[in-house]
């Protein structure tokens, strides 16, 4: 099921976008920058889900310990 709505994710993916579900999001979101899509409806997928493009990584300073 995981793979089959990643499958259908891509599929709608317009060029340059990367598409997660909220699930996704939740476990990368302090990691990056992203944009609602919306709630799209996929086949085989029973009801439209909302969907997240991420855009790029946050900016995140590496601190250095010596």
């Amino acid at each position: 099921a995981v793979s089959n709505l990643s499958a259908r994710l891509c599929a709608e993916a317009q060029p340059g976008q990367t598409l997660v579900q909220r699930r996704v999001l939740n476990s990368v979101e302090d990691l990056v920058e992203w944009e609602p899509v919306g709630e799209l409806a996929m086949k085989g997928i029973p009801r439209p889900m909302a969907a997240f493009n991420v855009l790029r990584l946050q900016h995140q300073e590496v601190l250095h310990r010596g």
